[in-house]
């Protein structure tokens, strides 16, 4: 750090106030802002995607002695009661401040380009864990839909790890756009045909409904089931879903 930097150290000051409505999804929609927290997620946030961020947030100085901070990285020191109220995960490690990415609106009456997942998880920690199963199996577009966590909750980003930053997020509107869409579509259903024996295709579109409502009965996909010993009633959507995608990448050569 070549320069010491800004003090905030009352809970009124308009910055501050900004950064804290960033722990909730009117203040992210608002603002175009995230906080990003963790020990590894920030550092490696820095390392790899740093035009995104615009400032760093942190109680001490030597907390980022030795860093290699990129250009025009803003350093804001805060009051510790003021981080801690910030520091949503009780990390207390520097908190990053990163512009949310325009998130366009997807044309489903477009054929799917590889697996694509089609989501309305309203959980953030549900949203943000398929998120980091998206990335791990090769899902790169995630087609959000009305009524979804915001990608960027702080939740979400702490359950995926930074998966978002290897994600292209779009906006896929309403189910009767679903209903519409091109290409092939399948759904995890427990009446479904095994998945097991399910032959899939390259380019596809796997759909999440929400929590504990699952999927529009009327939606034309191809439901699957995953084979389980019967020991629980079922899976938690998140967990099926990495089942699914564990699948198909297992399939393509």
């Amino acid at each position: 750090m070549t320069r010491p930097p800004r003090l905030i150290e009352s809970p009124q000051n308009p910055q501050f106030k900004l950064w804290e409505s960033l722990l909730e999804s009117r203040g992210l929609k608002k603002q175009g802002k995230f906080l990003l927290a963790g020990l590894k997620t920030v550092p490696e946030a820095l390392a790899r995607w740093p035009d995104r961020f615009s400032t760093l947030l942190l109680t001490d100085p030597a907390q980022a002695e030795g860093w290699r901070l990129p250009a025009g990285l803003e350093t804001v020191q805060l009051a510790p009661a003021l981080f801690h109220a910030l520091d949503a995960s009780g990390t207390g490690f520097p908190l990053l401040v990163g512009t949310v990415p325009e998130t366009p609106r997807i044309d489903l009456s477009q054929p799917p380009q590889g697996l694509e997942l089609v989501c309305a998880l309203g959980d953030p920690n549900n949203l943000g864990a398929l998120l980091r199963s998206a990335a791990a199996f090769g899902a790169r577009r995630v087609i959000l839909l009305d009524g979804a966590a915001h990608p960027y909750h702080p939740k979400c980003l702490r359950a995926a790890s930074n998966a978002q930053f290897e994600l292209t997020l779009l906006r896929g509107g309403r189910w009767e756009d679903v209903h519409r869409a091109a290409g092939p579509l399948v759904a995890l259903d427990a009446g479904g045909a095994d998945m097991a024996a399910f032959r899939w295709p390259r380019d596809v579109r796997l759909v999440l409904g929400e929590e504990g409502q699952g999927v529009p009965t009327s939606l034309p996909a191809q439901r699957l089931s995953i084979p389980t010993t019967g020991a629980v009633e079922s899976l938690n959507a998140t967990v099926a879903a990495s089942v699914a995608l564990f699948s198909h990448f297992t399939a393509r050569p």
